[in-house]
């Protein structure tokens, strides 16, 4: 066998893994660390005082008064992540999140390109083409009108 055909049967193989083992796993990658950052923010159901502290003196975000941006920060680091990992409304989760990190990188952190591109990435993924057959917007958009109770129609 020659070195072309070794390349060609492991292009083969890597050709069928399947697109939704990778949104799976490129949905719960993201997550996971919005998740943990916006732990970091709270106290059981309340904003941490240090937050706030934090959005007034470092990260400074333009346009929005400090108090507004933790707390809009704070519950799109929760929301969104659970709705990736169940994979509802997982574009606009996935371009939220985008759109974030897009903030984080131009204004807060502009050093943090290294880490940032590998979310953006995976958030583009997930934005271009979807979250998979393993979530609930795949459900929805494949059975349409039959997830809807009949009294709701």
């Amino acid at each position: 066998m020659q070195f072309r055909d070794m390349l060609g049967v492991g292009r083969s193989l890597c050709e069928r893994i399947p697109y939704s083992a990778l949104a799976l796993l490129s949905r719960f990658a993201v997550a996971q660390v919005f998740w943990r950052s916006g732990q970091t923010k709270v106290s059981g159901f309340h904003i941490r005082d240090e937050t706030f502290v934090l959005f007034r003196e470092e990260y400074k975000v333009p346009l929005l008064p400090p108090d507004v941006a933790a707390y809009i920060s704070t519950t799109a680091e929760h929301v969104f992540p659970v709705l990736l990992i169940v994979g509802l409304a997982s574009r606009m989760s996935a371009l939220g999140l985008f759109f974030m990190t897009m903030v984080i990188q131009l204004f807060v952190f502009p050093d943090g390109w290294p880490e940032h591109i590998l979310w953006i990435s995976l958030l583009a993924l997930i934005v271009a083409r979807g979250p998979g057959a393993v979530s609930l917007d795949h459900l929805w958009w494949t059975r349409g009108s039959s997830l809807v109770p009949a009294f709701a129609r």
